[in-house]
């Protein structure tokens, strides 16, 4: 063979490498993955958290956002609840953190990703925000809140 002829092979070579992988991502791409987002949001609750004594005497009222992310192929397709990551179980983990006294906020957020992740393992991503309202803080506001995600 001569130089001219290793470089066609090459090049041919190369096209079908590159067109096979193509095939692949664009083939599952489509193929039997939903990422869905499932979004509880306001969720209002009457806690007891932060640093002063009267805070977690008196309480505050807090809202609570959450965001998940996870595969929602089956689901989508079955209608059935044990095919999907119940939301309303979501809800009782977030009630059962938010009852629970902590100093900080971020403290509060970060338990409610762990227990989440402990108890659905099918999450890809989640997100929660808890806000206090109305906090006394010397000034006028509505709220404080903290994010947290992973």
């Amino acid at each position: 063979m001569n130089c001219s002829n290793d470089s066609t092979i090459g090049i041919i070579f190369l096209i079908i490498i590159v067109l096979l992988h193509l095939y692949v991502i664009l083939h599952h791409k489509n193929v039997g993955y939903v990422m869905g987002v499932i979004e509880i949001e306001n969720m209002e609750f009457y806690s007891y958290h932060g640093c002063y004594r009267e805070e977690q005497i008196a309480g505050n009222r807090f809202l609570v956002d959450l965001v998940i992310e996870t595969d929602l192929e089956k689901a989508s397709k079955s209608d059935k609840i044990e095919d999907t990551l119940n939301y309303q179980q979501a809800y009782n983990i977030v009630k059962e953190q938010m009852s629970k006294k902590s100093h900080l906020l971020e403290h509060v957020a970060g338990r409610i990703l762990d227990a989440l992740y402990v108890s659905f393992g099918e999450i890809t991503h989640a997100r929660v925000k808890v806000s206090k309202m109305n906090p006394q803080m010397g000034g006028q506001m509505e709220r404080v809140s903290v994010v947290l995600s992973r």
